[in-house]
Parts: structure tokens; sequence; C-alpha cells
């Protein structure tokens, strides 16, 4: 069950208007992509927006559009790379370290929840419905493990949603989520501590 802070944020994400970009064919993609989103249609959402980056990948708006959108479909890890890419090209927008923070605080309780698992080299896997199956049976028996390389994804994870929580706080010192950032940094400082041998 995902956390009621990524309700929040997903209600209050918005596609950013895109009527000042001059590409008309990245306007326009952008454009149908915010009518699939608001129909409830991310994937073809999701599909157009990649076809926008794909055509001009040095707009902002594409890529926190894209990066909304993977928010939107739970789908952390892409939404994480889609934030990085959107802060590059404009890193004083505050709103992309705060949806940052929360798409990797989550992307954490799915590892350790065992819904994604990490490879050896570092990579993540979406575990098939079968696979999901076994570990709920392995939970029920109390044998379930993750691996020290969730581990230290957790813990790498959680360490950069605190620094993308505190940045947003530092840009943005008055705004209405302040108070909740400052909760979730504590929240998951308190979470690293059972992450501390893994991060020495």
């Amino acid at each position: 069950m995902k956390k009621a802070l990524l309700l929040i944020v997903i209600l209050s994400i918005s596609i950013i208007s895109t009527a000042c970009i001059n590409n008309l064919a990245v306007q326009e993609l952008n454009t149908k992509a915010k009518t699939f989103m608001d129909n409830g249609d991310i994937e073809n959402a999701i599909s157009r927006l990649k076809s926008s980056v794909d055509l001009d990948p040095t707009i902002f708006e594409s890529h926190y559009n894209l990066a909304v959108a993977y928010t939107r479909a739970e789908n952390y890890s892409d939404a994480i790379e889609s934030y990085k890419k959107a802060i590059e090209l404009k890193p004083d927008f505050a709103d992309s370290y705060y949806s940052l923070a929360v798409c990797e605080e989550n992307l954490a309780g799915d590892i350790k929840s065992g819904e994604i698992s990490v490879n050896e080299d570092g990579t993540l896997k979406k575990l098939l419905e079968s696979e999901l199956e076994e570990i709920q049976a392995l939970k029920q028996e109390n044998k379930f493990k993750i691996s020290k390389e969730s581990e230290t994804k957790i813990a790498e994870l959680l360490e950069d949603s605190v620094k993308n929580f505190k940045t947003y706080v530092e840009m943005n010192p008055t705004g209405d989520d302040v108070e909740d950032a400052n909760n979730e940094i504590n929240s998951i400082e308190e979470k690293l501590k059972d992450y501390s041998v893994v991060a020495e």
C-alpha cells in the first residue's frame, strides 16, 4: 500500500503548461499528453511525452511532465530519471525536488516490500505476479529477507530523498508543503538508522 503522501503529491502535481514551447510538434505532443492524463490514460500520455522528449530533449516541461506521468503510473524508477533530467534543465524549480524525493522514498518502499528486486549489478527488476506470490508466502512464514544489494539501494534512495526534501525546503521556505517535507525528512532519517551498517 502506497503512502498517503504519494496520493497528496499526485493530486498536487500538475502537468506544466507548454504554451511557451516554441517547437509546435513538441507543444502538440505535450498538449495531447495532458488530455490523456486528464482522462486517466497514463499509458498514452507517457507515449506522447516520450515522443516529445525524443523530438527535443532540451525542453524542461517535457521531462517534468513525463516524470509526473511516470509518478502517476507508480513507475518510480523512470520517474526518478525524468525528474533528474528536468532538474538538470531547470535546477531552480523547487517542485521537481519534492516530487523526486517522494518517488525515491516510494521506490525504496517497493524494494523493501519485495515488489522490486535489485540485481547484483544494481539494476532494478519488477517482479512477476508468480514471484510476488512466492514472496507473500515467505512473508507469512516470516522467511522473507531482502538482499544486501537491496538494502544498499534502499539506503541510497532514502539518503537522496532526504537531500532532495531539504533542497525543496531551502528553495521554498514558505511553501505550503514545507511542514510535510520536514516531517518526511525526520521520518526518513529514522528509517535510515536501520540501514546505517549498509551505508558505511
